[in-house]
């Protein structure tokens, strides 16, 4: 289980596609089998919030279960946060508590 937080959605992908990561995830069949379902979801948390290993297994199983949707979603499908959408931190489209 690997989960990060970034600050944005832009600083991910920047790291993701366009840094030395790259070169590491083209050679990833050598370390890892291929995957038959989703192993990664990206969500929107409020600043602040600190998410948990139940909190990603959540998303992921709900991303296998029933595709992606605000609550979890991938890079190639893409929901606007919800501040975006001008949701407070404690706004329950956040989908968690706003704090620690």
């Amino acid at each position: 289980m690997n989960l990060s937080v970034w600050e944005s959605f832009d600083a991910l992908a920047s790291f993701v596609y366009r840094s030395g990561h790259v070169g590491v995830m083209r050679r990833r069949r050598e370390w890892f089998d291929r995957m038959a379902s989703a192993y990664q979801a990206l969500w929107w948390r409020p600043a602040g919030h600190r998410p948990t290993v139940a909190n990603a297994e959540e998303r992921l199983l709900t991303l296998r279960a029933e595709g992606a949707s605000p609550f979890a979603f991938t890079f190639r499908e893409r929901f606007p946060s919800p501040e975006e959408d001008g949701a407070r931190q404690d706004d329950e489209r956040w989908g968690c508590p706003a704090g620690p």
